[in-house]
């Protein structure tokens, strides 16, 4: 589900054709801006939408301010690379707490919390899986089962991989954030902030 930049030694998740170009050009950009890519989409088709979703190089929740500047930096580079012919949207987001696991480094991060994947190519018969993350090694994801087995997923067939949203979850993303999980708001969760400007892109 990830590659290596080799320009930059920067994680990035499994893409291809321009989805992988744009990731590869923004993406140490955000990483000087001190951002790492999360997951990024190219959506539509007459006026086709960029989606970014980024985190801070942490692990922790952006804030709007935060989606504002990701936005202006990768779409001033857009805007000189330009990618997409014609005009082009482009959505800013954070990961948020139940985040998708795109990388081998996200595995490690968040071993110990549960999660869900889903491969394009299905393993032992099966294509969904559900249960706790224990890593990532060589190329794989490794996820335990609710029957104590564990399911070894290649890095490049998942589709799509999610942590589930728990309360071990929200209290562990409180403390990267450094707040109290029982702040303010009652201990509720923050939401992921989203940016998405109404001006499109180059045209």
């Amino acid at each position: 589900m990830s590659q290596q930049n080799a320009s930059s030694d920067i994680e990035l998740p499994h893409l291809t054709g321009l989805e992988a170009r744009i990731a590869e050009r923004i993406a140490p950009t955000l990483a000087d801006l001190g951002y790492e890519l999360v997951r990024l989409s190219v959506l539509g088709r007459d006026t086709p939408t960029i989606q970014i979703m980024a985190d801070r190089a942490n692990g922790s929740l952006i804030s709007v301010e935060d989606c504002e500047q990701i936005s202006h930096a990768a779409g001033a580079i857009l805007d000189v690379d330009d990618p997409i012919p014609g005009a082009w949207m482009l959505e800013v987001s954070s990961a948020g707490i139940d985040r998708p696991l795109t990388r081998a480094k996200d595995w490690e991060r968040f071993a110990g919390h549960l999660a869900k994947a889903e491969l394009d190519v299905p393993l032992n018969g099966r294509r969904r899986f559900s249960g706790t993350v224990m890593g990532a090694r060589d190329g794989n994801a490794i996820i335990r089962l609710d029957d104590g087995t564990e399911a070894v997923l290649p890095l490049v067939d998942i589709r799509k991989a999610r942590l589930l949203l728990t309360d071990a979850l929200i209290e562990a993303s409180a403390a990267l954030a450094g707040v109290s999980s029982e702040g303010e708001d009652g201990g509720e969760a923050r939401q992921a902030p989203k940016l998405n400007p109404k001006k499109p892109g180059k045209k």
